[in-house]
């Protein structure tokens, strides 16, 4: 017989007041800061409806692409677009919000199956920048904007100040993306070779490709990671390409 929210949310009493003195913001409705936890191997598992964070991570990804835009737009008025773009694209990418994810201490409050518990789910990347996420689409659930973005604004000005040059070399998407175009005029485009494992630990495979060419390959816990180890391994062989020929 599986559980309900009502019942986590009164046996996770303690752990949810503990995140929310971390995140120094208090949820009206907990439910929201609830679900942002639950993975869904743990839905799977232990529910009587298939609720989990899948839905939130969806709106929180929304919601930091703009607040993050917003301050860059705000900070650095004379960068150019591609520019912006890329120092974003760094900023939320798998790693980048799993180390977020990391300094909150989120794995200790993941609720996850007894399998993806064992695996070591609660250290890994793609599971924790996602739980980041959904608690991003939570906060923006229960208090809106503004207080998202002042969320953001304490979480990532300090990473944008340390590394704001650095960011911008860091996205291999928008690098890919530049190089094509500016040598040939049109951009690469991203396959979903193959979907492995089981709904709640896909491992998905991507190709970068340009005129129907493979320029690499990657493979990772999310799509959006899988594309950018993609286009790394096509910026490394293109690069030795280019060394080769000179």
């Amino acid at each position: 017989m599986g559980t309900t929210l009502e019942v986590l949310l009164l046996d996770q009493a303690e752990q949810l007041a503990e995140l929310q003195k971390k995140l120094g913001y208090t949820f009206t409705d907990k439910e929201p800061l609830l679900l942002s936890m639950i993975h869904s191997s743990f839905a799977f598992e232990r529910l009587e409806k298939s609720q989990h964070n899948e839905t939130l991570e969806f709106l929180g990804d929304a919601v930091l692409d703009l607040t993050i835009g917003h301050i860059l737009f705000t900070r650095f008025p004379k960068k150019r677009e591609g520019q912006l773009t890329r120092i974003r694209s760094a900023l939320v990418n798998e790693s980048g919000l799993a180390t977020v994810a990391r300094d909150l201490d989120l794995g200790k409050y993941l609720l996850l199956g007894r399998g993806e518990d064992i695996s070591g789910g609660r250290e890994k990347s793609s599971i924790l920048s996602c739980a980041y996420e959904a608690l991003i689409g939570a906060m923006f659930m229960d208090s809106g904007y503004e207080v998202v973005l002042q969320h953001v604004q304490l979480t990532f000005t300090p990473l944008i100040d340390q590394q704001g040059e650095q960011l911008i070399h860091a996205d291999a998407k928008s690098r890919l993306q530049e190089y094509l175009q500016e040598v040939h005029n049109q951009g690469p485009t991203y396959i979903l070779d193959k979907e492995e494992g089981p709904a709640h630990d896909r491992i998905f495979s991507v190709s970068a490709r340009f005129r129907d060419e493979v320029l690499g390959s990657g493979q990772a816990g999310s799509k959006k990671e899988a594309e950018q180890r993609a286009a790394r391994a096509a910026l490394t062989s293109l690069t030795s390409l280019a060394l080769l020929k000179e």
